[in-house]
């Protein structure tokens, strides 16, 4: 009698477990999906079923990706942009902020577009809109990037400026442009301005005057990018194949989120003309990488494409190291997330409030290892399942090669049995590689430093490691630098240091 007692207990309270009751992982028959029509990413960590992503159940195809440098975002973005372009011929439209990719799409035989290296575009290029939707474009760029939306009267001028620069060209502004027609440019704009302000009848000079100072921070001689005629077709470059815009050589944020925000909007209008064809998968997907201001900006034609792209298949990559640069309308509108390993609790935070996930998982990200990832999926009809589920690692196109900095020289015995601080840090090559490239190391010697990891088993302490950066010449600075991009503390690096 007892026994039977003990059983019903031991039964009631297992029952009551979530994980017996519901699986923290969808059914095989949502993960697996038609491989003519899908994208293998890799296989859950709990039930081993081969996850395969289709956007065909979810409410968008767009995605975004987070995690900490060295988590294997790029390694991710990659073998996606790889398997689309095999399985739907996906073309693929990468804003690369930082030149992280530029390599990679060289290998592949794709182009690169860099700017400040000979590439232009005109921000006035009408791409086959009428001048008015464009001059709505400018002015909402401008709203974004400088203080002009609080200065009614400056923004009025502006507006006019723009408009009439495509009047003095014979474009009527409220009707699509003949082809062949060259656009104004910033300068034609900021020549307008001039021309009022010296005519000395204007009743706010001082207005004028700061108009004209705004715009001609993007028409500086040297610095006119995007104020000079184009050498570029940006509606042909969406049917390109693979393209990498590197905007690493633009002088300053502004320049590369303006880039960014012109690009985002020619290519949205590309994609509402080109409207639905019956085709099955994707015609382009379009990534933007640590994009912080075009990301988290309501304002920004990001999320009108995360909004709209699904009826013209067009999907968006947003891909960031920090969360809370993303803004919330991407998080609940995106289908897909693909959240890598997080250190920061705020960030887990954020993401948990954001995705309303499980402790379980939670728990799971906080420990991730490179290439580890949670998948969140949206999908278009409610489900009795588990929306969040643990991949036990990506699976992409090329091995995941792990770089290890161990900090165990550094951190005393009762730091070491604690856990409290972080033993080693870990990176995917690339991503490595491009962290030293960001830091000015040269080629030469990132060689030589993945030579010496190599043949340590690819794991290298952390005294050993910085010995290896100050005999390449790395000074002190950047030394620092490189620690403090770890997310240590000033003291840790401090004590590193001291060593």
């Amino acid at each position: 009698m007892s026994l039977l007692k003990l059983q019903h207990i031991m039964s009631s309270q297992i029952a009551k477990r979530a994980f017996l009751t519901r699986p923290p992982e969808p059914p095989a028959e949502v993960l697996i999906n038609d491989p003519l029509q899908s994208i293998f990413v890799g296989t859950t960590k709990i039930f081993k079923i081969p996850f395969s992503w289709s956007f065909a159940n979810l409410t968008n195809p767009h995605i975004s990706v987070v995690g900490i440098t060295g988590a294997g975002k790029s390694y991710f973005v990659k073998t996606l942009l790889i398997r689309a372009s095999y399985i739907w011929n996906t073309n693929a439209i990468i804003i690369d902020w930082a030149g992280e990719y530029k390599a990679w799409v060289k290998q592949t035989g794709g182009t690169v577009v860099a700017f400040a290296k000979g590439d232009y575009l005109n921000i006035l290029d009408l791409a086959g809109m009428k001048p008015l939707d464009r001059v709505k474009q400018i002015m909402n760029s401008l709203d974004i990037l400088t203080d002009i939306g609080t200065y009614p009267e400056q923004k009025r001028l502006t507006e006019e400026a723009i408009e009439q620069s495509y009047i003095n060209l014979g474009f009527r502004v409220s009707e699509k442009p003949q082809q062949g027609k060259d656009a104004p440019t910033l300068k034609n704009v900021i020549a307008l301005l001039e021309e009022k302000l010296q005519e000395g009848t204007y009743e706010y000079p001082a207005e004028l005057e700061n108009s004209v100072y705004r715009l001609r921070q993007f028409a500086r001689e040297g610095e006119d990018y995007f104020a000079r005629k184009s050498t570029l077709d940006l509606a042909r470059i969406v049917d390109s194949g693979l393209v990498d815009i590197d905007l690493s050589a633009l002088p300053d944020e502004r320049f590369r989120t303006l880039a960014a925000l012109f690009i985002l909007q020619t290519l949205k209008e590309k994609m509402r003309t080109q409207g639905f064809s019956e085709t099955k998968g994707l015609k382009a997907l379009v990534v933007l990488d640590e994009a912080w201001k075009v990301a988290s900006d309501e304002k920004s034609d990001a999320i009108t494409i995360v909004r709209e792209g699904r009826k013209y298949q067009f999907g968006l990559i947003v891909a960031s190291q920090n969360p809370t640069d993303i803004n919330e309308a991407i998080f609940s509108n995106v289908g897909t997330s693909f959240i890598l390993r997080i250190r920061f609790e705020k960030f887990l935070n954020y993401l948990q409030g954001s995705l309303n996930f499980s402790n379980f998982i939670r728990s799971e990200i906080s420990n991730f290892g490179v290439g580890q990832a949670a998948v969140e999926m949206a999908f278009q009809t409610a489900l009795r399942f588990p929306q969040t589920f643990v991949l036990e690692r990506i699976h992409g196109e090329e091995p995941l090669y792990v770089y290890t900095i161990d900090l165990s020289d550094v951190l005393t015995q009762s730091e070491l049995s604690a856990g409290l601080i972080q033993r080693d840090y870990q990176f995917e090559k690339e991503e490595l590689k491009n962290k030293f490239i960001e830091f000015n190391i040269s080629t030469e010697n990132i060689d030589l430093l993945f030579s010496r990891m190599d043949s340590q088993g690819r794991s290298m302490k952390v005294v050993d490691f910085l010995h290896e950066l100050r005999d390449s010449g790395v000074p002190n600075s950047i030394v620092v630098s490189f620690l403090k991009s770890m997310s240590l503390d000033d003291l840790l690096i401090t004590r590193i240091i001291s060593k």
